[in-house]
């Protein structure tokens, strides 16, 4: 990274140039995050503590839920801190510890989102060997795939983002270190090699997004025959919520960055980057507990004092 010894930090433009406070955006962006630590928080806790949520699909959540609070945490508080104290400025460092922090949270949360299709397609068109197929070991060798994979990959995008000269105009037309901004304020003539990074990464996510579309093919096929309405109804409520948050994750993060890589900034992307990076991760718990009964039982039993006891966290422990 010696070519960008002249940077010593970038300039983060967020919904304005000016040097004014920005304090809406400020004060929004305090809610969403507040409301998705919260969330997020209540969701991990929950399925922590109480034995019946202690299923493979709640494993899942609840690592998707602390990936979600990290991808959140990544940019929130640094850009409210920029608007309100008018400093538009982020350190070398802070902006490469914002890519990969991003780039991380992003990657594991949507290799979660896959594995929580798998889980769905094991319980719903093979139920009866669910067990053996999802067993504990299974689910967490799962997991930390999903987290070295994401790591390796964020860890090459950042290193190959960083070994890019940085000189003179470094102004970010964004509100956190963006990959696609970072490219076009570039001097280096190598900028090819990341956007090949970042194509190659795009065909990544979309095997995953088409794993995800194979899955619930199947789900859904089996769902139909199924002969109770009571039966289809309980797949579909399983179901339709973690369908929702694909859509939801996937179609902001695909729009915010199949734009021209190196085209400047409008605010369609600011609003596009928002979505994806602060809107979604807050949304999550709300679209899988708003029709959940078990979660719904467990936020009742945790503002009741059910849920806090010694043995409760022993056995979270324990597992």
């Amino acid at each position: 990274m010696s070519n960008n010894s002249m940077v010593t930090e970038f300039l983060l433009l967020g919904f304005s140039d000016s040097r004014s406070p920005q304090l809406l955006p400020a004060v929004i962006f305090t809610v969403i995050y507040l409301a998705a630590l919260v969330g997020n928080g209540l969701v991990m806790t929950i399925t922590s503590l109480d034995p019946g949520l202690h299923s493979p699909m709640y494993f899942f959540l609840r690592n998707l839920s602390l990936f979600d609070i990290c991808l959140i945490s990544a940019v929130v508080p640094k850009a409210v801190a920029n608007w309100v104290t008018r400093c538009h400025s982020i350190s070398f460092l802070g902006c490469v510890a914002q890519v990969f922090l991003v780039l991380f949270s992003a990657d594991t949360g949507l290799c979660l989102l896959t594995a929580m299709s798998m889980d769905r397609y094991a319980a719903i068109c093979h139920p009866l060997h669910y067990e053996a197929i999802m067993s504990r070991d299974t689910c967490v060798q799962m997991a930390t795939l999903s987290w070295l994979s994401s790591g390796f990959v964020s860890a090459i995008h950042t290193v190959s983002t960083f070994s890019l000269s940085y000189c003179g105009f470094h102004e970010i037309q964004q509100f956190f270190c963006d990959i696609p901004q970072l490219l076009a304020v570039s001097s280096s003539k190598r900028v090819t090699a990341e956007i090949v990074l970042i194509i190659i990464n795009v065909f990544l996510d979309t095997g995953c997004f088409a794993g995800i579309v194979v899955s619930y093919v199947f789900i859904f096929s089996t769902v139909r025959r199924i002969p109770s309405t009571a039966g289809r109804a309980k797949a579909y409520s399983t179901c339709l919520p973690h369908l929702a948050v694909v859509v939801l994750f996937l179609s902001t993060g695909f729009c915010a960055y199949l734009k021209p890589l190196l085209g400047s900034s409008s605010s369609t992307d600011l609003v596009l980057s928002a979505f994806y990076v602060v809107l979604s991760p807050s949304l999550n718990p709300v679209i899988y507990s708003l029709r959940n009964k078990a979660m719904k039982a467990g936020l009742e039993k945790l503002v009741t004092g059910k849920l806090l006891t010694k043995q409760h966290v022993l056995l979270f422990l324990q597992e």
